[in-house]
């Protein structure tokens, strides 16, 4: 489409120079009324070549299977509704566990996703966050850290520290990667026995993460991810997510298990789903970070 917009113009400027050349030689006096009536296609097909070199490649040709992978990786985000409850252990390299209590709820607003968590220590202390995800993929936390009482915005600085002390960072609560502008599809793969797309998600300047790019294995079935890296900016650092137990309640797939994994480093991470439900049914006052108690919900 490209060439042919480029073609079209050069054939045309050389007709232009033709009648421009016999005007000057007056060998056809109407010459000037066909430049006057060429004036106006010469600027739309000026405004196409134009155009044809702003837009990206993408927008002439499509990948089908890149717009079905978007669309189902969305759409399943944008279904959220889901209380759970379980647990988040860290696994140190000698094999020491740390265990703590792990509550979330989540909704998908017409402003975007909403996640609430709160987070228990083997002691009485509690990490409690609210994350929102705009319908772009911009993303806001808000915490109520141990011994405070009220809930500040969490500066960007500290969304890549590691939520007490596991390999998830707070930013790791919510999958924005699937809503940033640069997607490409790799050549599919398999992971395990599962047949996947494979999905690289490039952050850009007006995406506010950590993260220079999220490589997804999503099965081709049920267009769930079973297998993520995720590669810091800067140092190039990569962090594995493997995704286990995966199963459809209520029409929606989620996974019981989730392991997170700083490469080149000992130990991992893995949070556990023991109980919850897919089908909530939360409102904006579900939402309350100042009032919300992981002790108080009740999961279905």
């Amino acid at each position: 489409m490209r060439t042919l917009a480029v073609y079209i113009d050069m054939t045309f400027l050389r007709r232009v120079v033709i009648l421009s050349r016999i005007r000057k030689f007056g060998r056809y006096p109407n010459a000037g009324c066909a430049n006057s009536t060429f004036g106006p296609i010469r600027a739309s097909i000026a405004l196409l070549v134009l155009s044809s070199l702003v837009q990206p490649p993408w927008a002439f040709a499509v990948n089908p299977d890149l717009e079905t992978v978007l669309t189902g990786s969305r759409q399943r985000i944008e279904k959220l509704d889901y209380r759970l409850s379980g647990r988040l252990t860290r696994v140190e390299g000698d094999g020491k566990r740390t265990n703590y209590k792990f509550v979330a709820k989540a909704h998908w607003f017409p402003d975007g996703l909403r996640v609430l968590c709160e987070i228990s220590g083997p002691g009485s202390e509690k990490t409690s966050l609210l994350l929102h995800m705009s319908v772009a993929g911009h993303l806001t936390i808000e915490a109520v850290s141990p011994g405070e009482k009220t809930a500040t915005a969490l500066p960007f600085e500290r969304w890549n520290d590691r939520l007490v002390g596991t390999d998830f960072s707070y930013e790791d609560m919510v999958e924005s990667q699937f809503f940033w502008k640069n997607q490409e599809l790799l050549a599919p793969e398999k992971y395990g026995a599962r047949e996947c797309f494979v999905l690289k998600s490039k952050s850009g300047s007006q995406d506010r993460t950590y993260y220079d790019s999220v490589t997804s294995w999503i099965d081709r079935g049920i267009l769930y991810p079973v297998h993520v890296v995720k590669t810091l900016r800067g140092n190039g650092q990569q962090k594995e997510f493997i995704y286990y137990g995966l199963r459809q309640v209520g029409g929606v797939w989620s996974a019981t298990q989730i392991e997170a994994k700083l490469q080149g480093k000992p130990g991992s991470s893995i949070l556990v789903v023991e109980g919850g439900s897919g089908r909530a049914n939360l409102g904006n006052k579900d939402f309350d970070l100042s009032s919300f108690s992981g002790q108080g919900e009740k999961v279905k």
